[in-house]
Order: C-alpha cells, then structure tokens, then sequence
C-alpha cells in the first residue's frame, strides 16, 4: 500500500474546511477517498465503501473519533483497516491515548500538507502493510 492510488481512504471530520483541505491532498497524490461530517455517516458509508484506510477527527458533536472507533473496530470486516486519529489535540499526553484506545496511528492538526502521505505511509510502515 505504498502507493496512494492504491488507498481507500474514509475520512471523518465535522469542519468542512479540514475535509477540503484532506480532499485536496488525496485527490493531488490519487487516493481513493469519500468525506463524511459524522460518525453516524461513517457507519453508514462504510457498507457500500470498503476503506482500507480511516482518518478520523476525535472531537466530533454527536459521537466523538473514540466511539466511532469502538464501533468500527467491533465489525469483522474492518479489523483490519488502519484507523488513524487526526485531531487538534496535539500534547504528548493525547498521542499516547489515541494509540492506547486502538487507533494505529496520530497525525496532529493543523496537518502539514507537505509531509500528510508521508505521514500516513509511516504509519502504514509501522503496521507492516509497506
């Protein structure tokens, strides 16, 4: 999965603007994506969308990136997609939360755009899937 066109990526983040700015950085490397505002979306796109690779914001209003990943990680079908928190929450202290509660990986925002798919592929590294 070193290349990107190989990604499927499923992004969830309620600000519109940090979806465009995900958008434009998959689109740029050709990375399959589609962008959903919610948990609840996410769930639901998930059946017809077979993401391989989930960036998911933590503080969302009606369920937050740590539920949803509880949810998502109970079907079988994605236990072996690579869920990783993006998020402002950016101290030391968060990072080692986020990968306590399962997620595989960290990526802080404001994302830098330069180093995002360089970002990605390490975790991916870390995961054994390059």
């Amino acid at each position: 999965m070193e290349n990107p066109a190989q990604w499927r990526v499923l992004v969830v983040d309620d600000e519109i603007d940090n979806l465009g700015l995900f958008q434009l950085v998959l689109n740029h490397h050709n990375a399959g994506y589609k962008c959903v505002q919610s948990g609840t979306e996410a769930l639901l796109i998930l059946d017809t969308y077979p993401a391989n690779i989930m960036l998911i914001d933590i503080q969302m209003p009606e369920m937050t990136g740590y539920q949803l990943l509880s949810m998502i990680r109970s079907k079988p079908t994605f236990a072996k997609s690579v869920m990783i928190a993006v998020t402002a929450y950016a101290m030391q202290e968060d990072e080692r939360r986020v990968l306590e509660v399962g997620f595989d990986g960290y990526i802080p925002k404001p994302i830098n755009v330069m180093e995002f798919v360089n970002d990605i592929k390490k975790i991916l590294k870390k995961r054994g899937l390059i």
